[in-house]
């Protein structure tokens, strides 16, 4: 069995076909997904879907794209992550790609979402984009190594990766890794410890080969574990095993859905 660790299912790509969706998942041995939160004004919609299914979980957040989500508090993470089916605050972190200019904000929202963390004990889902040492650098000041998280959608170098891990995170491979001409990408997921990596999908984006441009969902997460599987030569039924014992290892709250 697989588990989805990043996925947006509220997404109207996805949102529209659930029914398929949640076919595919189990056709393709796909047995949990972690809904990930990207404002607040959306997170209705990300419960809604963790609600209307067992094997389904949310997390509370707001994505550092999103500047015109304003001031987000400590608070209101804490109060909206108290939920049973809420096993983790985020998605957040720093992206230095798309915005430019003046980024404190995005800084201090991310500070915001560690120390929510660290009150809910609930772990952390980060976003780094061109903003990997100030990323690590506010994870250590903000202490965020006493409550641990992922790195998703990892696509840094290994030496990042080993910083994250030795702060308690794991590191998360999406279908980026399935590219042609993500070389050193393949690279740190021939080094990262088995027992640190978990997978996603991040969709409805980011889909691996051979569906690269086209929808991404759940189902294909196994095409990431097969490509991590090939680049370090090992069954992909062991990579299948590590990670979905490390994402139930990571999110305590979330339990295992008992029909799978």
């Amino acid at each position: 069995m697989l588990v989805d660790s990043h996925c947006h299912l509220n997404f109207p790509e996805l949102a529209n076909n659930m029914d398929a969706v949640r076919q595919s998942m189990l056709d393709n041995g796909v047995g949990h997904a972690l809904c990930v939160s990207v404002t607040l004004k959306d997170f209705p919609q990300v419960l809604a879907v963790a609600e209307a299914n067992e094997n389904m979980y949310a997390s509370v957040g707001v994505h550092p794209d999103y500047e015109g989500e304003g001031v987000t508090t400590v608070e209101q993470l804490v109060s909206l992550a108290n939920h049973p089916k809420v096993v983790a605050i985020g998605e957040t972190g720093l992206d230095y790609f798309r915005l430019t200019g003046d980024l404190e904000w995005q800084r201090e929202r991310f500070r915001t979402h560690i120390r929510a963390a660290i009150q809910t004990q609930k772990p952390l889902i980060i976003h780094t984009r061109a903003s990997a040492d100030d990323t690590i650098r506010i994870m250590r000041e903000e202490n965020a190594q006493l409550i641990g998280g992922v790195m998703h959608c990892f696509t840094e170098s290994l030496d990042i990766a080993l910083q994250a891990i030795e702060l308690g995170f794991y590191i998360s491979f999406s279908g980026i890794v399935t590219f042609k001409n993500a070389t050193s990408l393949k690279e740190v997921a021939q080094h990262v410890p088995l027992d640190r990596m978990l997978v996603e999908t991040d969709s409805p984006y980011l889909a691996p080969m051979p569906f690269r441009g086209k929808t991404n969902q759940p189902a294909y997460v196994k095409y990431v574990a097969e490509e991590i599987a090939r680049l370090r030569n090992i069954p992909v039924e062991e990579v299948a095993k590590a990670t979905t014992e490390n994402f139930f290892r990571l999110f305590k709250q979330a339990k295992p859905a008992l029909c799978n």
